[in-house]
């Protein structure tokens, strides 16, 4: 729930920021929300992405 939320709260941002929403009292739509809960969840995951040492196969 909080994800929706917050992803509608992006698309706002965002769709002021490109010039869809050019008044104070236009939302964004379902479609710009689903899409603002996505970005959060791809900013959220390369945040958090383990970084992990390859080490090199050694034969012998």
């Amino acid at each position: 729930m909080l994800l929706g939320i917050a992803g509608a709260l992006v698309a706002g941002f965002v769709g002021q920021a490109i010039g869809l929403y050019r008044d104070r009292g236009d939302a964004p739509g379902s479609v710009m929300s689903i899409l603002g809960a996505i970005l959060l969840l791809v900013i959220y995951r390369v945040a958090t992405r383990r970084r992990t040492l390859v080490r090199p196969l050694v034969r012998p």
